[in-house]
């Protein structure tokens, strides 16, 4: 269905190819996962499949790229309509209406179906996406998950023969995921669509995955059964790891079969208390927030109802909740640049207590920092130097010690000066962006979905760099669907629902009392108190020798 034939792919300018000599062939009903670190080519990959590249994105194209006979370069997008259909890390670039029900005609609508066929396939899709009760909503008063099922929805309509999926499940909180993936692989099986993903969050999608395509780094792809690739690649999840750990043969996938293989483990682990993630934080952290009766509401519809929540130092709190939840809107209104329709915030800093929303942008920006679920929507400039310079320039930092350019070397490493921010990936600009709002060192951090774009690499640095603010008497607050990154990371965890707090707790007890946020290891190893793989890791060398070749603890 889609074959690569030693292709390459070279932008103006680079001083290296994005692909390199690929050669690559995917068969009918398959589903592919494309699996590699930021910046290594993945979204390159997938625009060869429809011909955006190089036709919509520059560069040249050596080599052929066939999809269903179809060679692109001689049939651009327009002429791939009809058997390829692609969603991209951002949403909101390719909705083209205003409302749910239109977005999901418009695509067929372009080939001319007719509107009887429209108006079925419009229903199948509002009740096989969970969109049915959105149907009527503007495009732009949507949360990000629900823009990134839509927009999955509007592509599913047209019915084609080809998916090509970039990071789809990245703003979609557990639940959600699993019915967009439900979903794909129904089409998958009964269907024989063949689907190309890209997803950071491996964790998810693995177990889905016919194949694996590694792009290792240096523009060429390693491709091969899913448990092959994984045991070995550079980028792996939670599930894989702990396999690797304790050696288990074969390769498990899922949880089901992992916790079948980890029986043996269990008994080892049973009566050890594993390390804590993060050092306890002292019970004296002063309030640095003080929130109380926050309500915020649109058209009359609210959003956040009367949430009342104090912020401490040194604190690194977990937002959590299904899409639609009140998690942005909140974060906004701490922020002080979203609406409030009742309710007070006070922010103390430099000897006063200050509410942000009577501030000015810049000295609220130095109290408070929010990085937005869009982060390109703070990108204004020409470059990624003049975005860090300026940066630099209102925050008086100097750029080559604590400035915004080394924050960024340690997020997302190598990204030249010269390049166009709207060029970047979209987990290099929200890497950019990061860096961009803690150059200002507000003592309040504010993240919105600040993994999605991040592999696991530049997860675990915004971990180190998370801690190293809470260490500094910052607090921190990441309203995130991304259960791993708060069991390695969080202090605290808020769970909203319909705008309202519904739980509130430590990190150990709230995500774990639920099997929806309970992280993988959890899962495998309950009732353990297990929460990462490095807890188990650590507990194994403290009790005992690990397992030579050949032997395992299955």
């Amino acid at each position: 269905m889609i074959t690569f034939d030693q292709v390459t792919v070279h932008y103006d300018g680079a001083a290296k190819p994005a692909l390199r000599e690929v050669d690559l062939t995917i068969e009918e009903g398959e589903l592919c996962l494309v699996v590699g670190h930021t910046g290594v080519g993945k979204s390159t990959l997938l625009g060869a499949v429809n011909g955006l590249v190089p036709h919509f994105t520059g560069g040249t194209l050596y080599g052929r790229v066939t999809v269903d006979g179809r060679d692109t370069a001689t049939h651009p997008p327009r002429e791939l309509a009809d058997v390829v259909g692609v969603v991209g890390q951002d949403p909101l670039d390719g909705f083209v209406t205003d409302t749910v029900e239109e977005e999901l005609a418009y695509a067929m609508e372009q080939l001319a179906i007719p509107p009887t066929v429209m108006r079925k396939r419009v229903e199948e899709t509002l009740d096989l996406l969970g969109l049915a009760d959105l149907r009527h909503r503007a495009l732009h008063e949507l949360s990000g998950g629900q823009q990134q099922r839509v927009a999955i929805g509007s592509v599913l309509t047209a019915h084609p023969r080809v998916l090509v999926l970039d990071e789809p499940t990245s703003a979609l909180d557990p639940t959600a995921a699993e019915e967009v993936l439900a979903a794909i692989t129904r089409l998958v099986h009964d269907l024989g669509v063949t689907v190309l993903m890209a997803e950071h969050r491996l964790e998810r999608v693995v177990q889905y995955a016919d194949r694996v395509v590694h792009l290792p780094g240096n523009g060429q792809v390693v491709h091969g059964a899913s448990a092959d690739i994984l045991r070995t690649s550079s980028i792996a999840p939670p599930i894989v790891e702990l396999a690797r750990a304790a050696n288990w043969h074969p390769l498990p996938l899922s949880v089901r079969d992992a916790r079948r293989a980890a029986a043996p483990l269990r008994a080892m682990l049973a009566g050890t208390t594993p390390a804590p993630v993060r050092p306890t934080p002292a019970t004296d952290r002063p309030a640095l927030l003080t929130a109380r009766g926050v309500t915020v509401s649109y058209h009359g519809v609210p959003a956040v109802r009367e949430v009342d929540l104090d912020l401490h130092g040194g604190e690194i709190t977990a937002l959590m909740g299904r899409n639609g939840s009140g998690k942005s809107s909140l974060l906004w209104a701490l922020q002080g640049s979203g609406p409030r329709r009742a309710g007070t915030v006070r922010v103390t800093g430099a000897g006063a207590t200050h509410d942000p929303h009577s501030l000015s942008a810049v000295h609220a920006r130095r109290l408070v920092g929010l990085v937005p679920q869009t982060p390109a929507d703070l990108l204004y400039l020409e470059s990624v130097k003049q975005e860090l310079d300026q940066a630099d320039s209102e925050s008086a930092k100097e750029a080559e010690s604590s400035g915004a350019r080394s924050i960024l070397d340690r997020l997302a490493p190598g990204i030249p000066d010269n390049t166009h921010p709207r060029d970047l990936s979209e987990g290099q600009k929200l890497a950019l962006v990061l860096a961009i709002q803690l150059s200002a060192a507000p003592r309040i951090v504010l993240l919105d979905e600040p993994t999605r774009g991040l592999d696991y690499g530049a997860k675990a640095e915004l971990t180190r760099i998370v801690a190293a603010l809470a260490g500094e008497g910052c607090s921190v607050v990441i309203s995130t669907h991304d259960v791993e990154f708060v069991a390695r990371t969080a202090d605290r965890v808020v769970v909203m629902a319909e705008g309202d707090v519904v739980a509130d707790g430590p990190t150990s007890e709230v995500i774990v009392a639920s099997p929806v946020f309970a992280p993988q290891t959890a899962k495998i190893l309950a009732p353990l108190p297990f929460l990462t793989v490095d807890q188990v890791t650590s507990a194994l060398e403290s009790a005992a020798p690990t397992p030579r070749d050949g032997e395992d603890w299955a």
